[in-house]
């Protein structure tokens, strides 16, 4: 499952130390393609509510790859997102758990540099 767009002005925070931010979409305009990558996948318009917070740990991270044209420098962090869809067309709707119950296995809060911003 994934989704593309342009994240509306304002919707990001950063705290001011830059070791937190939040991402909150509400009622976000998605295409849901159960069948993608199918060449003649239908598309079904979908409503999506979206909050992810992400808390620096501390812990410094840096991956850089030339060959990949791609450049990582931040810190782990937790992530922690609870989120809502709804298809109109179909009546499904879903939500996910409360973000205070969530956690992910994985974070990191910093800067990323790719393609050809990128510099070894």
């Amino acid at each position: 499952m994934y989704w593309v767009t342009v994240i509306p002005q304002g919707a990001l925070t950063v705290g001011a130390d830059g070791l937190t931010a939040t991402l909150e979409l509400r009622d976000l305009p998605v295409i849901d393609q159960p069948r993608w990558p199918a060449h003649d996948a239908e598309m079904t318009p979908a409503r999506l509510d979206y909050r992810v917070t992400w808390t620096a740990t501390g812990e410094p991270v840096a991956w850089s790859d030339p060959v990949k044209q791609f450049s990582l420098r931040g810190f782990r962090a937790t992530a922690q997102v609870e989120a809502s869809l709804e298809i109109p067309s179909t009546g499904f709707r879903w939500r996910s758990g409360p973000q205070s119950n969530s956690k992910a296995a994985f974070g990191v809060i910093g800067e990323e540099v790719n393609g050809r911003y990128f510099s070894p």
